[in-house]
């Protein structure tokens, strides 16, 4: 009998599975677990977002929409885009609605991305990019952010990474694991050298709408971006909307009209209802999310004041609802830190070596839980670390 063959393709079999997923299969077996570990809003979605999906299904609209989406739902996103950051793109030829922005960040990828293309990914981030540099046939080349520079990329540390075959970077602020949000000047430092070099710039900017005492800088709109850059965006995080499956991106019609066959080929288009509900958000969501931004923002303060006040150094998150501090104090690598959290506390978050190696000395704190288990994980922490610390 001949030896079975592998049905696995290489590409894929060197993906590692998710470091996320097995704490919260662990927490999930066990009681009384506080979880700071899933990247959600808490929220439910606001009630007129609720009520437009509601109508549009008893309405019977249960068919395709156009392949990018409602039109009237591209209306909406052009306006919102030029009304936030002054950038004007064509509805019908330079927006595309998807499914999550994780659809949207793997059609930027398999439409631009060739065998041998490097893309330089920094470090720490969302746990799917550099996998999906790699099922894109990409080389992922992994530049570490520091905790010195405020998790925020240097031009100094993108221009070294920099080689003939570097096509495309892949950035995400404000970040996710770290809360780190860009300044302008640091901005404008990469778009230099995003021009010098050829570069396309992929912006994963989903928490835009989340920042507390700073600006977003949307890529985009940074001097001579708007070419060079694909926007990925949603509706996930600042209007509660994870399980509606509905985001976007926007880019030049000569970059949108390719990752276009990608979305065509693969998914047809996003939940018809869903982008009903989005064009609610879009047009009554905004009180909604200042509302959840505030409570995110008296989150922040409680759970940053609180780990340093432990001894959990933490550096100031700007963005996003996730703190990052370093577990140093203890004298544990991040996972045995967070394992036996988990078994004697009770609480659930995740090692920072999760989202790359950067991330090692690291925990991350999602602050999008009630305020009042803050207080109750904080208290379990402050007993953990007087035991360990």
């Amino acid at each position: 009998m001949h030896p079975t063959r592998s049905f696995i393709s290489e590409r894929v079999a060197d993906v590692p599975p998710s470091g996320i997923r097995r704490f919260f299969d662990i927490a999930a077996t066990m009681d009384d677990v506080i979880s700071l570990g899933i990247g959600e809003p808490d929220f439910v979605t606001p009630d007129p977002i609720l009520a437009a999906g509601i109508k549009a299904l008893e309405k019977g609209e249960t068919h395709y929409t156009s392949n990018s989406g409602l039109i009237e739902l591209r209306h909406a996103i052009a306006e919102h885009l030029d009304r936030l950051y002054g950038q004007t793109y064509d509805p019908a030829s330079e927006i595309l609605v998807t499914v999550g922005v994780s659809e949207a960040l793997y059609l930027a990828l398999a439409a631009t991305i060739d065998p041998g293309d490097e893309v330089i990914v920094p470090h720490p981030c969302f746990v799917s990019y550099a996998p999906e540099v790699t099922l894109a046939g990409g080389t992922p080349v992994i530049v570490p952010t520091r905790v010195e520079n405020d998790f925020q990329l240097t031009a100094e540390d993108l221009a070294a990474a920099i080689t003939p075959r570097t096509k495309a970077l892949l950035i995400a602020y404000p970040n996710n694991p770290t809360g780190a949000v860009m300044s302008r000047e640091r901005m404008n430092e990469i778009a230099v050298l995003a021009e010098q070099h050829d570069l396309l710039v992929i912006s994963d900017e989903i928490y835009d709408r989340l920042v507390y005492g700073v600006e977003h800088v949307s890529f985009p709109s940074l001097p001579g971006m708007h070419k060079r850059t694909v926007l990925l965006q949603g509706f996930s995080k600042s209007y509660a909307m994870t399980g509606w499956r509905i985001g976007y991106m926007a880019a030049p019609r000569e970059i949108l009209g390719q990752i276009h066959k990608v979305h065509q080929y693969t998914i047809m288009c996003a939940s018809t209802a869903s982008q009903y509900a989005a064009l609610a958000a879009i047009r009554e969501g905004e009180p909604h999310v200042q509302e959840m931004a505030a409570e995110y923002n008296r989150r922040r303060r409680l759970i940053v004041d609180g780990l340093n006040q432990i001894g959990l150094k933490c550096f100031e998150p700007q963005g996003a609802f996730f703190a990052f501090p370093s577990i140093g104090i203890t004298g544990m690598d991040e996972t045995e830190f967070a394992e036996t959290l988990l078994q004697e506390e009770r609480i659930a978050l995740i090692p920072g070596s999760a989202f790359g190696e950067a991330g090692q000395g690291y925990v991350r704190c999602s602050y999008a839980t009630a305020y009042e288990k803050i207080e109750q994980a904080l208290e379990r922490l402050q007993r953990f670390v007087r035991r360990h610390g």
